[in-house]
């Protein structure tokens, strides 16, 4: 199964990554001490911020054009790795399947990456849900916190998608069982403490955002934190291993940092901080993939993690596909018609990235049907808009189908010997004026509605001193409004806010927009459906 795959140390070796700081998982990935950025302190390499335009339901190709980046540049003459998210089971098993690029452009060992990687989504689950095990044995140990039953917002997290689980009711059968109370699941990608483990810089920053998590209110009004309850340090040795972040390989052997995993819809999407700044430490190029569309994973890239992490990327590279553009026109139906209508989404986030002081190149990801003439009319187009492009052809040929977009993306990266990327908002302005910047200049809203409890909830994260957080907008990703039924780039549409959460340990306040759920549920056909194993135990289905 894994006859073309090279020994990690070999991996490791193309870095120039010491066999001391590798923890081997097996002859094809490690994890990467955190002692490896002392020795190679994040001073070297340009970022590279891949993002993409409003997908379809089966993607556009951000990991396997992320992937096959990373190799073209290495084919170019130049050091480079991936950094990217850890699949959730979540898209695994439901409508996308496995999600680690695909054809000549793919993670090795893709099985193992897919499931169970390094067990560290598990460790996330477990650390969770300890903290939520431990609320409810000091609710039922007489409360010496004085926690408010009514005012608990710690749910519990499990890395499948179940709709069932969204609302539940706690403690029931007696005294023995517990305190009654209502509570729910989110996915683990949407946890809190996913979210620490991928913004953390160190094990002891790790360890302040544990502590830092508010679980919910005493009787008083006041905050209770997961220090206040004694987890952080039974949370951190769940942890433990989970902060290294892992290294595997291309299928052309480029190097690939992979680790953390939040979603970028409800979550702030992209890989740790750790990774990335290895990365930058280890190679000339780190091609840094964020979740979703340019109005998601970017804008939170720019506006959360970018101020968390110290690194401004040098170029964003937004991925396009004649499938996605010409499906934001509403008609199923590739035309010259078709990309002309729905091309007003791609001129949007070119519109919305240059808003964050960044060059910006769009890779045009081939896919098999598209035709000469559609793709030229999209490349024709970035070129009347003032981006550069080039076709990427990495499904199919690997690296060498990425050469031409390789060539410019590090061209503009060089060029921009210091660079200036900025937020979009002041850390100084209130929260709701945060939301209406980004709701307004990113989506194209003309207003924005606060509910009822949206903006009670806000008005207390602001008075209780967490108003200079940056919000994580979690909204539908099939659009750039609150409506995911609604295409390409509308102008002047109302935007609806109807709840807000505090992730304070994370270090942002999440932001619900619509009917945006942070449980998933599954569809009538799932993947899960299409898979299997074999009576060699070859899996299949799981791509």
């Amino acid at each position: 199964m894994h006859e073309n795959l090279l020994p990690i140390r070999d991996i490791a070796a193309k870095l120039q990554i010491p066999a001391a700081l590798l923890e081997s998982y097996g002859n094809y990935n490690a994890k990467l001490r955190l002692e490896l950025l002392d020795q190679h302190p994040p001073s070297r390499g340009k970022l590279i911020l891949v993002t993409a335009v409003t997908p379809t339901a089966h993607g556009e190709g951000k990991t396997v054009v992320s992937i096959g980046l990373a190799q073209a540049l290495w084919r170019i003459g130049r050091r480079a790795v991936a950094t990217i998210r850890e699949p959730s089971l979540g898209p695994v098993f439901g409508i996308k399947g496995g999600a680690t690029g695909g054809g000549r452009s793919k993670l090795e060992p893709s099985e193992i990456i897919n499931l169970h990687f390094n067990g560290d989504f598990h460790a996330v689950t477990a650390a969770h849900n300890l903290l939520a095990a431990l609320i409810d044995a000091h609710l039922h140990h007489g409360n010496d916190l004085g926690l408010d039953v009514d005012n608990i917002f710690w749910p519990r997290t499990l890395d499948t998608n179940d709709r069932a689980l969204r609302h539940i009711v706690v403690g029931l059968g007696g005294k023995a069982n517990g305190v009654p109370r209502e509570s729910g699941f989110v996915i683990t990608a949407a946890s809190e403490v996913m979210a620490c483990l991928a913004l953390a810089r160190s094990r002891e920053d790790l360890r302040q955002r544990l502590g830092d998590i508010v679980i919910g209110f005493n009787l008083k009004g006041e905050v209770v934190r997961a220090r206040d309850l004694g987890a952080t340090g039974a949370m951190m040795v769940l942890l433990n291993e989970a902060i290294m972040p892992n290294l595997v390989q291309t299928t052309e052997h480029t190097p690939a940092i992979v680790h953390a995993g939040p979603f970028a819809n409800i979550a702030h999407g992209t890989s740790s901080i750790l990774a990335q700044k290895m990365g930058a430490g280890l190679a000339d190029y780190v091609v840094n993939e964020c979740g979703f569309a340019a109005d998601l994973g970017a804008e939170k890239y720019f506006d959360i993690v970018m101020p968390a992490a110290g690194l401004r990327p040098a170029v964003a590279v937004l991925i396009a596909s004649v499938r996605a553009v010409a499906a934001q026109s509403g008609v199923d139906r590739v035309s010259p018609a078709t990309l002309a209508k729905g091309s007003a989404n791609l001129r949007k986030h070119l519109e919305n990235l240059r808003k964050f002081r960044v060059p910006v190149v769009v890779a045009v990801n081939r896919f098999p049907s598209d035709s000469e003439e559609s793709l030229h009319w999209l490349r024709d187009f970035c070129r009347d808009h003032g981006a550069a492009s080039a076709i990427a052809d990495v499904f199919q040929r690997g690296g060498e189908g990425g050469i031409e977009l390789a060539e410019i993306t590090a061209a503009a990266a060089d060029a921009n010997g210091e660079p200036e990327a900025t937020p979009l908002y002041d850390p100084g302005l209130a929260l709701e004026e945060k939301v209406e910047r980004i709701a307004r200049e990113i989506y194209g809203a003309g207003s924005v509605y606060f509910e009822g409890e949206a903006r009670r909830k806000l008005k207390r994260f602001r008075e209780l001193g967490f108003g200079h957080l940056p919000v994580c907008m979690a909204k539908t990703q099939s659009s750039l409004t609150d409506n995911p039924k609604t295409l390409g780039a509308p102008e002047g549409f109302p935007f609806t806010v109807t709840n807000a959460f505090l992730s304070a340990g994370a270090g942002f306040v999440v932001v619900i927009a619509g009917n945006m759920l942070l449980m998933p549920g599954l569809g009538k056909s799932p993947a899960a459906l299409r898979m299997d194993v074999d009576a060699r135990g070859n899996m299949i289905g799981l791509e």
